[in-house]
């Protein structure tokens, strides 16, 4: 196996500085977006499908209508299904260099020629700014297809040992049936990623990308064909929830879900999957990333203006609508007045409106439906006793869905608003004493079922090692004097346990060997001509 793949390195974030070329190209392709309209529909089989129509709004605008798209039923995801079984027979036998070729065109064409219109796409339909939107759907979806492909020459090299007189070798077999890709709103990178990893190593895939991420989501499909990648090996499905899984995941050939979204929806899922085991040709692989609760610890040897601009960020970039988004803190009471101070004078400092206007750093959620359910714990925190208000709590929706950022202490150390997923600009802090300090890692650890993000804070080395350890399981991903978000592929790779899913983590070679089904093949270049052994001489 002599591939000769450059070796990757992390795509650039780009500035976009006033006046910088980036910038210019990027406000052309944003006046574009908003001029014209477009047309979103399922891709199956090499062919796009008509549908139910129903309209894309951006989240900060929605009277604004960016386009149509057309929801499929039943008879598509049947018809995706025959599709990805028929490419099958000939993707899964292409050499892995003809597949990685494919996905590494794919970097370059998003990367260069896709870059403007990409981001364009990503911060009107998903309400990003641009540095939001940069790291996303450019940096970490180039990164993950890029890395992909070195993760998985790595893997593929490896061969068991062959003694004399024989031959022992792995044929690395993508799964036998398709997989199914189910991707969140919220990162356009893990849309790209989670039905790519699959096909990279040879499997085929139906991909359902949310209805809130369908406008970006067609730029990724675009990209993707661009690089040449071959009909019905990708199949994206704009299809509603429960018609997609009574169909996909009762089906024979199922062999793998691939899945970023909520615990709730994983666990209805995975009922599914284990109550159709005896339907199955194979027990179908399960890989899964789901929600957060995530963490910010701080010890009072911790640097007090670090640690209120992570919470600044880490609370309520992308107005928190990340599943690694700080959700909770624990501030020692010698330091939280100074770092709760600081905190809110950034947080007053804050622009919130549309993304195409450069000194916002707050813009809009997602939908309806998360306004309201963020809306619901603000109004739960203000009107409990045991919560005080610092900052923010308001909010407004009739011109986009807009949440203020909102500050919480509580002197209820396992509220709701401590333990349950809000994904949204809502951040609450409870206060300890400060020679309680390692009590309050063990109440940490005790207080909510996920286990994805955190961060500890402290410059005593003797501390950090103490946290470490007792915070071992609360986190898949754990940061020492930073903030709980902005994993980067071949540095943080990403994923967490207990409700946070299976942790197999995206952006490492952990992730792509739970998509193929090894086989080992053992050849024998001189059999035994006689069945007796020396002992019964």
């Amino acid at each position: 196996m002599e591939w000769n793949f450059p070796q990757p390195t992390n795509e650039p974030v780009l500035a976009h500085a006033p006046g910088s070329p980036e910038r210019l190209a990027l406000e052309k392709a944003l006046h574009e977006a908003y001029s014209r309209q477009v047309e979103v529909r399922s891709y199956i089989g090499g062919r796009f499908w008509d549908g139910e129509p129903f309209p894309l709004t951006p989240p900060h605008r929605k009277s604004h209508l960016l386009g149509t798209a057309y929801r499929v039923g039943r008879e598509a995801v049947e018809a995706a299904i025959e599709a990805a079984l028929r490419a099958h027979k000939e993707w899964s036998r292409w050499s892995f260099e003809r597949r990685a070729e494919i996905f590494l065109k794919a970097a370059d064409l998003l990367s260069q020629k896709y870059r403007a219109y990409a981001n364009a796409a990503c911060m009107i339909g998903q309400s990003k700014t641009v540095f939001q939107s940069e790291i996303d759907i450019i940096a970490e979806l180039a990164d993950f297809w890029r890395f992909n492909v070195h993760y998985a020459e790595y893997l593929l090299r490896w061969q068991p040992y062959s003694p004399p007189l024989t031959r022992n070798r792995m044929d690395y077999r993508p799964l036998e049936g398709f997989v199914v890709a189910i991707t969140p709103f919220n990162f356009a990178s893990i849309a790209g990623n989670l039905p790519t990893a699959p096909a990279l190593m040879g499997n085929v895939v139906l991909w359902k990308p949310a209805e809130t991420q369908l406008y970006s989501a067609r730029v990724i499909l675009e990209v993707l064909l661009e690089a040449g990648l071959p009909e019905g090996v990708i199949n994206m499905l704009v299809v509603s929830g429960p018609t997609f899984s009574e169909v996909a995941l009762r089906h024979p050939s199922f062999a793998g879900l691939h899945f970023t979204g909520s615990t709730a929806t994983l666990n209805l899922l995975w009922q599914t999957i284990s109550q159709n085991l005896s339907v199955y040709r194979n027990y179908p692989r399960v890989v899964a990333e789901t929600g957060g609760k995530d963490f910010v610890w701080v010890h009072p040897s911790a640097d007090a203006q670090g640690v209120a601009v992570a919470l600044a960020r880490g609370a309520y970039e992308y107005q928190g609508q990340k599943c690694s988004a700080a959700s909770r803190a624990y501030l020692p009471a010698s330091r939280a007045e100074e770092i709760l101070g600081r905190l809110i004078e950034m947080m007053r400092s804050f622009r919130m409106g549309p993304p195409e206007d450069f000194s916002n750093f707050i813009t809009a959620v997602i939908d309806k439906k998360a306004f309201d359910k963020i809306v619901s714990y603000i109004e739960l925190g203000k009107a409990d006793p045991a919560v005080s208000l610092l900052e923010g709590g308001g909010y407004d929706d009739s011109v986009g869905y807009f949440i203020q950022p909102t500050l919480f202490q509580t002197t209820a150390p396992k509220h709701r608003l401590m333990e349950e997923e809000i994904f949204g600009p809502v951040l609450t802090v409870y206060v300890y004493p400060d020679e309680k300090w390692e009590e309050s890692l063990h109440l940490l650890d005790e207080t909510s079922p996920y286990g994805l993000t955190g961060a500890i804070w402290a410059q005593d080395r003797r501390v950090i090692d103490k946290a470490l350890d007792v915070l071992r399981y609360s986190a898949g991903n754990i940061y020492v004097n930073d903030k709980p978000t902005g994993a980067v592929v071949n540095q943080q790779p990403f994923g967490g346990a207990r409700a946070s899913g299976t942790n197999d983590k995206a952006g490492s070679p952990w992730n792509l060997i739970r998509w193929v089904s090894p086989r080992a093949i053992k050849e024998n270049f001189l059999p035994p001509q006689d069945y007796r052994y020396p002992f019964m001489g």
